[in-house]
């Protein structure tokens, strides 16, 4: 079976509410290693961990996470 790529936005969104691996992930009731798995790209959060972070960060899960490769910030907000 192909490997599916899930691409994310996890680090940019912690960023951007100044939030470290350990408070997101203590927020979220998962170990701090689990979020900077997920963040490389190494681990893909159950539909649960992925809704909690939607409700976290007040995004839609689409926002967080996808299929396909994100366009960079700046293209998107010319848009």
């Amino acid at each position: 079976m192909e490997k599916v790529t899930i691409y994310n936005r996890v680090a940019v969104l912690r960023a951007d509410c100044g939030v470290s691996r350990k408070e997101l992930a203590d927020a979220l009731g998962v170990n701090f290693q689990t979020i900077g798995y997920i963040e490389r790209g190494d681990y893909h959060p159950s539909l649960e961990l992925a809704l909690k972070m939607s409700q976290y960060f007040n995004v839609p899960v689409e926002a967080i996470f996808s299929l396909e490769p994100f366009k960079p910030l700046r293209s998107t907000l010319s848009e």
